[in-house]
């Protein structure tokens, strides 16, 4: 009951006045994450921006996003599939270009045309939909996947460009899609609730003239609260450049990504999540 109240509580993307892109995912949308505690800084990039991902007023899930690389690090977001059909718009994210613009996520076109900024003043916090066209051998990679999601609303929020990365056509339509169709329902039978982390690292090479960075690795990782004394998780890496998922235990990877920032040791989430 606790929980569902302070998702409640929380949802609105109004609350306490708190706007879209905020200072701490603890004080704005904790309910994306195991007991509120979203993964520790070593993921954090040089020029971070905390995103309560926000559409028509409610939370929808959370965003670590990248605004030098346009990509982001990691989405958080809670399991809860459901039938419906898949969106076909496109949103940006208004607040990354200052505080005076809208909170809430909106098409590139009506901030063209409703607040007359060129697409060059969207693109210097972002990526935009040009960036990603006339691409080979890459597509537009959804972190949060919108079939992961139970309603309309829910789905089209995960549409933002800040929630996208470029990724390897192949294993995009093929092994992720079969993770996340297949695998995740399979592992998420007995879940009360599944909490996921999905992210991206940073590779070396850039689509759109180098402003749009391609990751290296896909990851993904859950914790699932089967009841108040029990959990289990699991986790999953793959290569940008390969239609291949390695499935891994929790703590495996977070050594992999360890290993990969070469920074401090990556906790994803709370201690009592199991990473054997």
């Amino acid at each position: 009951m606790l929980l569902l109240l302070l998702l409640q509580i929380s949802a609105s993307c109004l609350w306490l006045g708190r706007s879209e892109v905020v200072t701490s995912f603890k004080s704005s949308c904790p309910q994306f994450f195991f007991r509120g505690t979203p993964p520790n800084e070593a993921l954090e990039p040089e020029s971070p921006a905390w995103i309560c991902q926000c559409y028509k007023n409610q939370y929808y899930f959370a965003t670590l996003y990248d605004r030098k690389r346009r990509i982001p690090v990691y989405s958080a977001y809670l399991y809860q599939p459901g039938s419906g059909t898949r969106p076909k718009t496109w949103l940006v994210e208004p607040q990354l270009m200052g505080p005076s613009y809208p909170k809430t996520m909106e098409r590139e076109w009506t901030l063209l045309n409703n607040f007359h900024v060129s697409s060059e003043e969207i693109s210097k916090s972002q990526a935009i939909l040009q960036d990603y066209k006339n691409l080979t051998g890459l597509n537009r990679g959804h972190l949060n996947p919108s079939s992961h999601h139970s309603n309309s609303s829910s789905r089209i929020a995960t549409f933002t460009l800040t929630n996208i990365v470029p990724q390897n056509e192949k294993l995009n339509g093929g092994a992720w899609n079969n993770y996340e169709q297949q695998t995740m329902m399979r592992r998420t039978q007995g879940c009360e609730t599944t909490y996921v982390i999905v992210g991206a690292v940073p590779g070396n090479n850039y689509i759109a003239k180098g402003k749009v960075n391609k990751p290296s690795h896909i990851w993904s990782s859950a914790c699932c609260e089967v009841d108040n004394n029990h959990r289990k998780t699991w986790a999953v890496i793959a290569e940008n450049d390969k239609n291949e998922v390695q499935l891994l235990t929790l703590g495996e990877l977070e050594d992999v990504l360890t290993r990969l920032y070469g920074r401090e040791q990556v906790s994803l989430f709370d201690s009592d999540c199991p990473r054997e």
